[in-house]
């Protein structure tokens, strides 16, 4: 009895642990396969017992959320659904009633209140108790309305999602295997609960009904189908439904299954819900659970197969993923021989060793995952150095998660920064090297210092080959790199990524110095403070970083890749002379606050980041806020300035 009881807090404890990881912080500590597993075990365990803890995830929904947007309480508690994995039980259900079956879809569910035929306010469902408003960002959903017909109040609830499509996409853009998100639901949940509505835009977040809460004066004929009927009318995508019973229950299921294949929208499984609205009222809930409602989880496909190799994949970042390589096998309909153990914490859980038999399957019949390890030999090894430079390697634990990382600086696969900076439009414009290029050329050795880069040729055969590269893109790489032979010196000073070096800054160094190569690789701390607009700092950057001779041999060599252009001088007057400007807050007459920043110090100015008692003027459209720097200008005497009065210190003479 007492293991038992034991068994159960640890059950409890360690789902927690695993909920609010994957929910607060978007991170999965467990698989999903592993999480409904040890759920059961935890209820079925409280069933024989008779207890159920105050915290146990069975009856408690939710956590607190954290975050910066404002928090409203819900009318009525949002509730999670009963659930389970056999059809008898949906069956036993079901009874003699009809009930809509539909998508359970995994993303954030969302509660929408229209007045008048307007969106007043989008909360999310957060503990269930109390949701964040988000009313800005569901403003900039990809196919959300923001106007209906109905003018009265309505209130209905629905799921905001990322299609796989859009998820790809979005994880394609980021190189480093840390940062890349885990699933759709954690990219979604970031994107929803941004400060920044313009990165939702971003992220093609998409609000799908389903379930209508509240629509007075309409006749539904008491159906929740009608209830689909008139949403769809009101311009909502509303989620794929249909008439279950008992006869057919089989059949929608085993259809909903295959469809799963060619939906873009994740799914965990399916709901269904009593067509009969006043029949499901009646019902009433229980602590956890409405009555009306059922979910039915997918039974995971799982296939056995032979562990081949542990790949360890290094990022920008030095962070080292392990990826299992295994016997391919059929899943859900398409041959899978990869998956991410995510880290070290995973692969010790399941003791992974080279030819241990492992069981594999798909999350929400999408995602590759280890379920369970068989044989678990243990004797997988952990580099103790990199696969890209052969540093040395550290485990780092945070949060009760271990991760192995690269401590050499110098690692090639940290260089990704760098290179992009140098490639960059402002500086050296090579268009065609995306940082996940970048990485994939610098992991393959293609390129080590940024002179590599005008030598691509050398490994014409591997890049024309490489996934995502042909002919036609080889030809508009090389094209693109020719063209950035023709340059001048500030955009090449600006590409070696000097710290506290902007363009601007560069383009007044350039300048002093005549765009002569010797003059600046010689250039001191005292000749840089003499300019106008460069300060201590900038001035000690500049010569530490040419003093490393590996440095000086690097832009050497780049000068003999490249033919210096000849820039016009610059005839501005240096009216922003030992003048200091802090910018903040948006702009208008510019298109961001770095063309301001540019004005300033083309002009002899400095900008800084924070306001002190050097600070001569802070520039600010919203004079009147009570933002931090505002109040601190006011406290220090600052003269607060607008974009428009800038502009007329620009223009005076």
């Amino acid at each position: 009895m007492q293991d038992k009881m034991k068994r159960m807090q640890e059950l409890v404890e360690l789902l927690n642990r695993a909920r609010k990881a994957y929910e607060q912080e978007d991170k999965e500590i467990i698989s999903n396969y592993e999480y409904d597993k040890l759920y059961d075990e935890l209820a079925k365990l409280e069933k024989e017992l008779g207890t159920i803890l105050s915290s146990s995830p069975t009856v408690n929904v939710g956590y607190e959320v954290l975050s910066e947007l404002p928090k409203e309480r819900h009318e009525k508690p949002m509730l999670s659904l009963d659930k389970t994995k056999e059809i008898s039980q949906l069956k036993e259900f079901l009874g003699e009633k009809n009930a809509v079956i539909s998508w359970k879809l995994d993303g954030l569910t969302i509660v929408l209140t229209y007045q008048d035929g307007s969106l007043q306010k989008a909360v999310t469902r957060g503990n269930g108790e109390i949701g964040e408003v988000i009313t800005n960002n569901a403003k900039v959903f990809q196919n959300l309305p923001l106007q209906i017909p109905y003018q009265g109040e309505v209130i209905l609830r629905g799921e905001a999602v990322i299609g796989y499509k859009d998820f790809e996409r979005i994880n394609s853009q980021i190189p480093e295997a840390d940062a890349k998100y885990k699933n759709p639901r954690n990219l979604c949940s970031g994107s929803v609960r941004q400060l920044n509505n313009e990165i939702t835009a971003q992220r093609n977040v998409k609000f799908v009904a389903f379930n209508l809460v509240k629509a007075d004066g309409v006749e539904f004929e008491n159906s929740r189908m009608k209830q689909f009927d008139w949403m769809q009318e009101q311009g909502f995508e509303v989620v794929e439904h249909h008439i279950a019973n008992r006869e057919n229950i089989e059949k929608e299921v085993e259809w909903f299954s295959h469809q799963i294949l060619e939906n873009d929208l994740p799914s965990d499984g399916l709901v269904l819900v009593y067509d009969d609205i006043e029949y499901g009222k009646s019902l009433g809930t229980t602590a956890k659970f409405p009555r009306d409602s059922y979910a039915f989880k997918w039974a995971d496909e799982i296939r056995e197969t032979t562990l081949l190799e542990i790949e360890w994949s290094p990022s920008r970042t030095g962070l080292i993923n392990p990826v299992a390589i295994f016997e391919p096998v059929e899943l859900e309909g398409t041959t899978v021989s990869r998956a991410s153990v995510h880290n070290l914490s995973i692969m010790e859980e399941l003791e992974l060793g080279i030819g241990d038999v492992i069981q594999v399957y798909k999350a929400n019949m999408i995602i590759p995952q280890i379920a369970e390890n068989l044989t678990r030999s243990g004797v997988c090894e952990i580099p103790k150095e990199c696969p890209v430079c052969g540093g040395s390697t550290k485990i780092k634990v945070e949060n009760d998660t271990k991760t192995l990382y690269c401590i050499n600086p110098q690692c090639q696969a940290k260089q990704v920064k760098s290179f992009a900076l140098f490639v960059s439009r402002d500086a050296m414009n090579i268009e065609g090297l995306s940082e996940a290029t970048l990485e994939k050329f610098i992991a393959a050795g293609f390129m080590k210092d940024f002179s590599d880069i005008y030598h691509l040729e050398r490994f014409e055969h591997e890049i024309k080959t490489m996934e995502g590269f042909g002919e036609k893109s080889y030809a508009n790489l090389q094209a693109s790199v020719e063209n950035s032979r023709n340059t001048t010196m500030p955009k090449l000073i600006y590409s070696l990524g000097i710290p506290n070096i902007g363009l601007s800054n560069a383009k007044m160094i350039c300048e002093e110095f005549e765009n002569n190569p010797k003059r600046l690789l010689d250039a001191t701390t005292e000749e840089l403070n003499q300019i106008s607009g460069i300060g201590a700092v900038i001035a000690k950057s500049f010569v530490e970083y040419f003093q490393e001779e590996e440095h000086r041999k690097l832009l050497e060599k780049l000068l003999k890749e490249v033919k210096i252009q000849q820039e016009e001088q610059s005839q501005e007057e240096k009216i922003f002379a030992n003048l200091n400007f802090v910018i903040t807050g948006n702009v208008e007459h510019f298109a961001n606050r770095r063309e301001v920043k540019e004005a300033i110090e083309i002009r002899g100015g400095k900008v800084t980041g924070s306001v002190t008692s050097k600070t001569n003027y802070l520039i600010n459209n919203d004079i009147e806020s009570s933002s931090s720097k505002n109040k601190k200008a006011r406290e220090l005497g600052i003269p607060i300035i607008s974009e428009n009065e800038f502009i007329e210190m620009l223009e005076r003479k």
